[in-house]
């Protein structure tokens, strides 16, 4: 795949209709109906796009339901369900964002990295869109790695961070009120679903993309701490590296309509949700691929260290 004049650009030997929709993150993907039906070629092609360009969308897939939503995701890999949180109702493995009280989850992450082997790849598909709002934001970790002072690069090389599910909640629900019980009754929900297993992983911070063999950085609001520092050191060293990930180069704002599918590489890239939409509605599913376990620069592979049954969390 020759890159001509930037970092983003098509590959002009696809077969595939792909605008990049920024110079270093994200593409469109015109003229594919999404099913599990789509031959070996397109498939191949789709997977080729998502490495180069990290994340890609596709318009107008009304037609897709539950069920081929999860038949197009198998043809990526085996399909997994989330490790704590209850599938969709109907659905064999598909997680439901569904932000009916206004409240939203909007913090950078990378899917589900409190587990050793963590989604490869989330495909999520756009059900009931705000009028306004609700834009989702995805960060290159690779072009944030390379453009990285040279001192800080030679730092993260050997760096490696402690993931964990157990947070605080109210911070990640940004725009729940915190001061009213149905607020403090939705975190007290969240947290003793989503952490009903605690997980504590360890991961280098620069991870070797297994297809690509690009580096990236691997960090997101599920960091507890860096090996080998204490937790004020953590905060101020992950404030840094995080502001690196998120700055404006390296980013693809995406407006969703219903119908949208985006799908992304979750092992080199962060998100976020935009919660901004107030008390409109706000529905996706997201399916996601299983992953194989990152592999740090010297060869060392991530390891779960902590995983036990959660005693419920009572709100205050």
């Amino acid at each position: 795949m020759s890159i001509t004049t930037y970092a983003n650009a098509a590959d002009l030997n696809s077969p595939l209709d792909i605008k990049p929709v920024t110079g270093t993150i994200g593409a469109e993907i015109r003229g594919v109906v999404l099913s599990g039906d789509l031959d070996a070629a397109t498939v191949q092609a789709i997977q080729d796009a998502l490495v180069r360009h990290k994340v890609i969308f596709f318009r107008g897939q009304h037609h897709l339901d539950d069920a081929e939503h999860e038949n197009f995701t198998a043809l990526f890999g085996d399909p997994v369900a989330h490790p704590t949180v209850p599938v969709a109702e109907g659905s064999r493995y598909l997680l439901e964002l569904d932000s009916r009280e206004g409240y939203a989850a909007s913090s950078w992450h990378t899917d589900v990295t409190f587990v050793d082997a963590y989604p490869k790849g989330s495909i999520l598909r756009g059900i009931t869109i705000p009028e306004a709002g609700g834009d989702t934001l995805w960060a290159n970790g690779e072009t944030a790695y390379e453009a990285l002072p040279e001192s800080l690069r030679q730092l993260v090389n050997n760096l490696w961070a402690v993931h964990t599910n157990l947070y605080d909640y109210a911070a990640i629900l940004g725009n729940a009120p915190k001061d009213n019980a149905s607020a403090r009754e939705q975190i007290k929900r969240h947290r003793n679903v989503f952490a009903s297993t605690v997980y504590e992983t360890e991961h280098p911070v620069v991870r070797v993309h297994p297809v690509s063999g690009q580096r990236s950085l691997l960090l997101g609001h599920f960091v507890k701490n860096f090996v080998g520092l204490n937790q004020a050191d953590s905060q101020r060293l992950f404030s840094i590296l995080q502001d690196h990930i998120t700055r404006p180069e390296n980013l693809v704002r995406w407006r969703w309509q219903p119908g949208d599918v985006a799908f992304w590489d979750n092992q080199a890239t962060q998100h976020r949700a935009v919660a901004d939409f107030g008390l409109q509605r706000r529905t996706l599913r997201r399916a996601t691929i299983h992953g194989e376990a990152p592999v740090s620069i010297d060869g060392r592979t991530s390891r779960i260290v902590r995983q036990e049954k959660a005693v419920e969390y009572e709100a205050a």
